[in-house]
Protein backbone atom coordinates (compact mmCIF):
# COMPACT_ATOMS: atom_id res chain seq x y z
CA UNK A 1 0.00 0.00 0.00
CA UNK A 2 1.21 3.36 -1.23
CA UNK A 3 0.76 6.45 1.22
CA UNK A 4 0.87 9.48 -0.79
CA UNK A 5 1.13 13.26 1.15
CA UNK A 6 0.22 16.27 -0.86
CA UNK A 7 -0.29 19.12 1.72
CA UNK A 8 0.49 22.59 1.90
CA UNK A 9 2.76 24.79 3.54
CA UNK A 10 0.23 25.89 6.27
CA UNK A 11 1.78 22.89 8.47
CA UNK A 12 4.59 24.79 8.63
CA UNK A 13 2.75 27.77 8.94
CA UNK A 14 1.26 26.28 12.67
CA UNK A 15 4.95 26.21 13.77
CA UNK A 16 5.35 29.59 13.60
CA UNK A 17 2.77 30.25 15.57
CA UNK A 18 -0.23 32.82 15.35
CA UNK A 19 1.96 35.74 15.04
CA UNK A 20 2.48 35.21 12.12
CA UNK A 21 -1.12 35.26 10.59
CA UNK A 22 -1.72 36.69 7.19
CA UNK A 23 -5.17 36.83 6.57
CA UNK A 24 -7.12 38.51 3.87
CA UNK A 25 -9.26 41.30 5.68
CA UNK A 26 -12.79 41.98 5.12
CA UNK A 27 -13.64 45.21 7.00
CA UNK A 28 -11.89 46.54 10.04
CA UNK A 29 -9.27 44.47 12.17
CA UNK A 30 -10.38 43.35 15.16
CA UNK A 31 -10.53 45.31 18.28
CA UNK A 32 -10.55 42.24 20.90
CA UNK A 33 -14.45 42.22 20.96
CA UNK A 34 -14.96 45.43 23.16
CA UNK A 35 -17.75 47.31 23.06
CA UNK A 36 -20.31 46.51 21.04
CA UNK A 37 -18.19 44.51 18.85
CA UNK A 38 -17.44 41.21 18.03
CA UNK A 39 -14.47 39.86 15.95
CA UNK A 40 -14.63 36.74 13.67
CA UNK A 41 -12.19 34.84 11.39
CA UNK A 42 -14.69 32.80 8.97
CA UNK A 43 -13.46 30.90 6.07
CA UNK A 44 -13.63 32.30 2.78
CA UNK A 45 -16.39 29.73 1.58
CA UNK A 46 -20.11 30.03 0.35
CA UNK A 47 -21.87 28.12 3.21
CA UNK A 48 -19.54 30.41 5.59
CA UNK A 49 -19.37 33.65 4.30
CA UNK A 50 -22.90 34.20 2.89
CA UNK A 51 -24.84 33.62 5.89
CA UNK A 52 -22.52 35.68 8.18
CA UNK A 53 -23.03 38.53 5.63
CA UNK A 54 -26.64 38.21 6.44
CA UNK A 55 -26.06 37.84 10.35
CA UNK A 56 -23.81 41.14 10.31
CA UNK A 57 -26.68 43.05 9.06
CA UNK A 58 -29.24 41.60 11.59
CA UNK A 59 -26.72 42.05 13.98
CA UNK A 60 -26.50 45.69 13.01
CA UNK A 61 -29.42 46.23 13.38
CA UNK A 62 -29.69 45.21 16.62
CA UNK A 63 -26.27 47.84 17.06
CA UNK A 64 -23.84 45.43 17.22
CA UNK A 65 -20.82 45.33 14.61
CA UNK A 66 -19.42 41.82 13.47
CA UNK A 67 -16.06 42.32 12.58
CA UNK A 68 -15.22 39.37 10.28
CA UNK A 69 -12.00 38.45 8.21
CA UNK A 70 -12.10 35.38 5.75
CA UNK A 71 -9.09 33.20 5.33
CA UNK A 72 -8.83 30.32 3.44
CA UNK A 73 -6.77 28.91 5.78
CA UNK A 74 -7.76 25.88 8.46
CA UNK A 75 -5.05 26.36 11.28
CA UNK A 76 -4.68 29.67 12.36
CA UNK A 77 -8.11 30.24 13.20
CA UNK A 78 -8.27 28.43 16.24
CA UNK A 79 -5.20 30.16 17.01
CA UNK A 80 -6.27 33.30 16.91
CA UNK A 81 -9.17 32.54 19.11
CA UNK A 82 -7.33 30.68 21.71
CA UNK A 83 -4.60 33.83 21.93
CA UNK A 84 -7.56 36.59 21.81
CA UNK A 85 -6.99 38.31 18.83
CA UNK A 86 -10.89 37.13 17.88
CA UNK A 87 -13.26 36.12 19.57
CA UNK A 88 -14.90 33.63 17.21
CA UNK A 89 -14.76 31.50 14.36
CA UNK A 90 -16.61 29.46 11.93
CA UNK A 91 -14.71 27.18 9.96
CA UNK A 92 -14.64 23.62 11.57
CA UNK A 93 -16.71 20.76 12.23
CA UNK A 94 -17.06 19.55 16.14
CA UNK A 95 -14.51 16.63 15.43
CA UNK A 96 -11.65 18.78 13.79
CA UNK A 97 -12.18 20.65 16.75
CA UNK A 98 -12.14 18.42 19.05
CA UNK A 99 -8.78 16.67 17.43
CA UNK A 100 -7.10 19.92 16.85
CA UNK A 101 -7.66 20.60 20.84
CA UNK A 102 -5.92 17.39 21.46
CA UNK A 103 -3.03 18.30 19.00
CA UNK A 104 -2.26 21.63 20.12
CA UNK A 105 -3.05 21.42 23.50
CA UNK A 106 -5.57 23.60 23.87
CA UNK A 107 -9.41 24.06 25.44
CA UNK A 108 -11.52 25.88 22.51
CA UNK A 109 -15.08 25.32 22.69
CA UNK A 110 -18.08 25.01 20.10
CA UNK A 111 -20.83 27.31 20.66
CA UNK A 112 -23.36 26.12 18.49
CA UNK A 113 -23.99 24.31 15.78
CA UNK A 114 -24.60 25.21 12.40
CA UNK A 115 -25.33 22.76 9.16
CA UNK A 116 -24.60 19.53 8.32
CA UNK A 117 -23.12 18.36 5.42
CA UNK A 118 -22.85 15.01 3.68
CA UNK A 119 -19.65 13.25 2.58
CA UNK A 120 -19.15 10.91 0.22
CA UNK A 121 -17.10 9.00 -2.13
CA UNK A 122 -17.13 9.85 -5.57
CA UNK A 123 -15.71 8.69 -8.62
CA UNK A 124 -15.44 10.37 -12.09
CA UNK A 125 -14.80 7.09 -14.15
CA UNK A 126 -16.68 4.02 -11.50
CA UNK A 127 -20.39 3.75 -10.94
CA UNK A 128 -19.58 1.36 -8.06
CA UNK A 129 -17.05 1.01 -5.07
CA UNK A 130 -16.75 -3.25 -6.69
CA UNK A 131 -15.59 -1.50 -10.25
CA UNK A 132 -12.14 0.11 -8.58
CA UNK A 133 -9.35 -1.44 -10.27
CA UNK A 134 -6.43 -2.92 -8.10
CA UNK A 135 -4.11 0.17 -6.88
CA UNK A 136 -6.67 2.70 -7.42
CA UNK A 137 -5.52 5.90 -6.66
CA UNK A 138 -8.55 7.30 -3.86
CA UNK A 139 -7.66 11.07 -2.32
CA UNK A 140 -8.81 11.63 1.41
CA UNK A 141 -8.76 15.01 3.38
CA UNK A 142 -4.86 15.00 5.18
CA UNK A 143 -6.49 16.50 8.13
CA UNK A 144 -6.96 13.82 10.84
CA UNK A 145 -10.61 14.38 11.68
CA UNK A 146 -11.83 13.99 8.18
CA UNK A 147 -9.40 11.52 6.49
CA UNK A 148 -10.85 8.32 9.14
CA UNK A 149 -14.14 9.35 7.23
CA UNK A 150 -12.98 8.21 3.99
CA UNK A 151 -11.45 5.24 5.68
CA UNK A 152 -14.59 4.21 7.37
CA UNK A 153 -16.79 4.29 4.31
CA UNK A 154 -14.23 1.96 2.10
CA UNK A 155 -14.37 -0.15 5.00
CA UNK A 156 -18.18 0.06 5.42
CA UNK A 157 -17.99 -0.88 1.69
CA UNK A 158 -15.62 -4.27 2.33
CA UNK A 159 -13.39 -2.58 0.39
CA UNK A 160 -10.45 -2.70 3.47
CA UNK A 161 -10.75 -3.94 7.06
CA UNK A 162 -9.31 -1.42 9.52
CA UNK A 163 -8.36 -1.57 13.45
CA UNK A 164 -12.17 -1.59 14.71
CA UNK A 165 -11.00 -0.70 18.55
CA UNK A 166 -10.92 3.28 17.19
CA UNK A 167 -12.91 5.89 16.38
CA UNK A 168 -13.64 7.23 13.12
CA UNK A 169 -12.04 10.67 13.91
CA UNK A 170 -8.83 9.00 14.95
CA UNK A 171 -8.67 6.52 11.70
CA UNK A 172 -5.36 6.96 9.20
CA UNK A 173 -4.06 4.88 6.39
CA UNK A 174 -1.72 3.15 9.47
CA UNK A 175 -4.83 1.73 10.56
CA UNK A 176 -6.07 -0.18 7.89
CA UNK A 177 -5.21 -4.15 8.43
CA UNK A 178 -6.64 -5.42 5.25
CA UNK A 179 -6.55 -4.01 1.65
CA UNK A 180 -6.91 -6.73 -1.20
CA UNK A 181 -6.81 -4.13 -4.11
CA UNK A 182 -3.73 -3.07 -2.66
CA UNK A 183 -5.52 0.72 -2.94
CA UNK A 184 -3.06 3.77 -2.84
CA UNK A 185 -4.14 6.88 -0.79
CA UNK A 186 -3.48 10.65 -1.90
CA UNK A 187 -3.79 12.98 1.01
CA UNK A 188 -5.07 16.48 -0.10
CA UNK A 189 -6.52 19.73 1.85
CA UNK A 190 -10.07 18.93 2.55
CA UNK A 191 -10.79 21.66 0.27
CA UNK A 192 -8.71 20.44 -2.87
CA UNK A 193 -11.01 17.31 -3.31
CA UNK A 194 -13.32 18.71 -5.78
CA UNK A 195 -10.16 19.74 -7.84
CA UNK A 196 -8.45 16.57 -8.10
CA UNK A 197 -12.16 14.76 -8.67
CA UNK A 198 -10.32 14.28 -12.64
CA UNK A 199 -7.26 13.22 -11.47
CA UNK A 200 -8.12 10.04 -9.22
CA UNK A 201 -9.75 6.77 -9.32
CA UNK A 202 -12.35 8.32 -6.68
CA UNK A 203 -12.26 10.83 -3.97
CA UNK A 204 -13.73 11.56 -0.21
CA UNK A 205 -15.10 14.68 -0.42
CA UNK A 206 -17.76 16.84 1.23
CA UNK A 207 -21.25 16.95 -0.56
CA UNK A 208 -21.08 20.94 -1.16
CA UNK A 209 -17.17 20.56 -2.62
CA UNK A 210 -18.16 18.13 -4.95
CA UNK A 211 -21.22 20.01 -6.03
CA UNK A 212 -19.35 22.99 -6.63
CA UNK A 213 -17.94 20.85 -9.63
CA UNK A 214 -21.36 20.02 -10.53
CA UNK A 215 -21.33 16.59 -9.50
CA UNK A 216 -24.02 15.93 -6.83
CA UNK A 217 -24.99 13.45 -3.78
CA UNK A 218 -26.85 11.24 -5.76
CA UNK A 219 -23.48 10.26 -7.85
CA UNK A 220 -21.87 9.56 -4.63
CA UNK A 221 -20.81 5.67 -4.90
CA UNK A 222 -21.41 5.40 -1.19
CA UNK A 223 -22.35 8.08 1.44
CA UNK A 224 -22.46 8.73 5.39
CA UNK A 225 -25.61 8.52 7.32
CA UNK A 226 -26.80 11.07 9.09
CA UNK A 227 -25.58 9.51 12.45
CA UNK A 228 -22.29 9.20 11.16
CA UNK A 229 -22.37 12.60 9.73
CA UNK A 230 -23.52 14.43 13.27
CA UNK A 231 -20.17 14.30 14.92
CA UNK A 232 -18.72 16.69 11.66
CA UNK A 233 -21.79 19.32 11.67
CA UNK A 234 -19.65 22.60 11.45
CA UNK A 235 -20.23 24.74 14.54
CA UNK A 236 -19.16 28.62 16.13
CA UNK A 237 -16.36 28.18 18.34
CA UNK A 238 -14.90 30.38 21.15
CA UNK A 239 -12.71 30.05 23.61
CA UNK A 240 -13.62 28.07 26.89
CA UNK A 241 -16.43 30.17 29.10
CA UNK A 242 -17.45 32.43 26.47
CA UNK A 243 -21.16 31.85 27.05
CA UNK A 244 -20.80 32.41 30.46
CA UNK A 245 -18.49 35.42 30.33
CA UNK A 246 -20.20 37.45 27.26
CA UNK A 247 -24.13 36.45 27.34
CA UNK A 248 -24.55 39.55 25.17
CA UNK A 249 -22.41 38.51 22.79
CA UNK A 250 -23.52 34.80 22.74
CA UNK A 251 -26.73 35.78 22.47
CA UNK A 252 -26.73 38.30 19.13
CA UNK A 253 -24.84 36.00 17.79
CA UNK A 254 -27.19 32.77 17.82
CA UNK A 255 -30.15 35.21 17.73
CA UNK A 256 -28.47 36.11 14.09
CA UNK A 257 -26.79 32.95 13.39
CA UNK A 258 -30.32 30.93 14.01
CA UNK A 259 -32.09 33.45 12.37
CA UNK A 260 -34.88 32.55 9.20
CA UNK A 261 -32.73 34.05 6.90
CA UNK A 262 -30.14 32.20 7.34
CA UNK A 263 -32.19 29.50 7.42
CA UNK A 264 -33.91 30.24 4.24
CA UNK A 265 -30.43 30.44 2.97
CA UNK A 266 -29.21 27.37 3.39
CA UNK A 267 -32.72 26.14 2.22
CA UNK A 268 -31.80 27.74 -1.14
CA UNK A 269 -28.33 26.56 -1.46
CA UNK A 270 -27.76 23.57 -4.62
CA UNK A 271 -31.00 23.07 -3.75
CA UNK A 272 -30.87 22.76 0.07
CA UNK A 273 -28.39 20.63 -0.02
CA UNK A 274 -26.83 21.54 3.66
CA UNK A 275 -29.41 20.88 6.87
CA UNK A 276 -29.10 23.79 9.15
CA UNK A 277 -28.02 22.10 12.36
CA UNK A 278 -29.58 24.41 14.68
CA UNK A 279 -32.03 22.60 16.90
CA UNK A 280 -28.63 19.89 17.20
CA UNK A 281 -27.58 19.79 21.08
CA UNK A 282 -23.70 20.74 20.83
CA UNK A 283 -23.37 20.10 24.93
CA UNK A 284 -24.47 17.13 24.44
CA UNK A 285 -22.54 16.12 21.36
CA UNK A 286 -19.33 18.30 22.51
CA UNK A 287 -19.67 15.81 25.37
CA UNK A 288 -19.49 12.39 23.67
CA UNK A 289 -16.82 13.66 21.83
CA UNK A 290 -14.73 14.10 24.76
CA UNK A 291 -15.52 10.71 26.39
Amino acid sequence: MRHTRISQDWLAAAAAGASALALTSCGLMPGGGQGETISMVVTENAPFQEPTEIAKDLLEEDGWTLDTTYVTDILQPNFTVDNGEYDVNFFQNLTYLWQFNQDHDLDLEPLFFMFEQPSGIYSKEYDDLEDLPDRAHIALPVDTANNGRGIQLLARAGLIEVDQSKNTSELSVNDITANPKDLEFVEVDQQSVGTVYDDVHAVFGFARLLAEVDVMPEEALIIETQDEALPFAMTIVAQPGFRETEPEKYDALQSAYHSDEVRQWYGEYLGGLLTPAFDRDVDAAWEEANR
